[in-house]
């Protein structure tokens, strides 16, 4: 059994880490860490754990935390994990951290665009980028897994094929990608009040998002090269879900059915990945709730470019799914244990 720590189990894609591990045959959750909490009842601040956790919120301590943990799930504000791991930590546990603080391989690009000093530079080349359907093999035996972002997870496994065919330009890639009011946090936020957000539709980080590099980057590295692309977030009126639209020009003489080949060729085998047949475009409700990411795409002709479309559960496949399924890597687990969850409809 697999004893779970969480820091940050309070947030959003934490309280959704509690959720998909109790539902885990191999694994335990022995520490719900909370800041804000600490000391009520974990049932307390979210209801729908009611006789499911009895547990109370403890501090987060993470030092008393890694000698009772094999692995520490960090859901946490960027900058926090960075400011606490030490080599005493990573003796004791693993580390999946779900915030950005080790995504980014150039220290001072993440500092431009997070504007905060990273504590733990130090850390930042062993880290694993833990998108599972492209860094697979380099994940079992990491100390860190840098668990992607929301947006990064979509955007970058919708494309990843088409890149790394070498059957688009890259320095053509536009992504025009919505999500939910959860990304945001569960901390309150006038931008994020209902009358703020509902019947309303609104572009944000225009040009600054900081989930920008970390497409860049591993893109960049299917590419062979470093890219340059356009990454416009949106707020839009739902809980759950992120829905990117990307657009790229194609190489000469690439049609349908050799984006098509390259995506089998990638992702044919993928248990979360799946992708559409012809003429099906992905919806957000269709993977709410599940792990997976529903990929479809359209040649324009007229253009000659692809769109091509990704849709994933932000919380899930986002956030704390992918970090349950970086956690069976870890362990030498069935990567889709406890992770076979169906969408939920309506």
């Amino acid at each position: 059994m697999i004893r779970v720590g969480i820091i940050g189990s309070t947030g959003y894609a934490g309280q959704e880490l509690v959720r998909i591990l109790l539902g885990h045959p191999q694994a335990q959750i022995v520490w719900y860490g909370s800041r804000t909490y600490a000391g009520q009842d974990y049932a307390q601040v979210y209801r729908n754990m009611f006789r499911l956790v009895d547990e109370k919120c403890m501090a987060e301590d993470m030092d008393a935390l890694a000698a009772e943990a094999d692995v520490i799930f960090t859901a946490t504000p960027q900058g926090l994990c960075a400011s606490l791991v030490n080599e005493k930590i990573l003796a004791d546990t693993k580390i999946v951290d779900i915030s950005a603080d080790f995504r980014l391989k150039d220290v001072a690009v993440y500092e431009k665009w997070y504007g905060i000093e990273h504590k733990a530079p130090q850390y930042i080349g062993e880290a694993v980028y833990g998108l599972c359907e492209v860094n697979r093999d380099k994940i079992p035996g990491a100390r860190i897994v840098a668990n992607p972002g929301c947006y990064t997870t979509c955007s970058i496994l919708t494309l990843y094929p088409l890149v790394k065919a070498g059957l688009i330009d890259p320095d053509t890639i536009i992504i025009d990608a919505k999500s939910g009011t959860s990304g945001a946090g569960r901390g309150a936020k006038v931008p994020n009040l209902f009358c703020e957000v509902n019947e309303n539709m609104k572009a944000y980080g225009v040009a600054t998002h900081r989930h920008t590099p970390e497409i860049e980057e591993q893109l960049g590295y299917a590419a062979g090269r470093p890219i340059t692309l356009s990454f416009t977030p949106h707020l839009v009126p739902m809980n759950r879900g992120i829905l990117a639209t990307c657009y790229a020009s194609l190489k000469e003489g690439v049609d349908a059915a050799a984006v098509r080949g390259a995506y089998e060729a990638c992702y044919g085998d993928e248990q979360f990945i799946r992708l559409l047949p012809e003429g099906s475009i992905p919806e957000t409700r269709w993977v709410e709730g599940s792990n997976f990411v529903d990929i479809g795409f359209v040649i324009d002709e007229r253009t000659r470019r692809v769109i091509a479309i990704g849709a994933i559960d932000n919380l899930v496949k986002g956030a704390a799914g992918q970090a349950v399924q970086n956690m069976n890597l870890l362990f030498g687990l069935d990567e889709a244990e406890g992770l076979r969850l169906v969408p939920m409809f309506p």
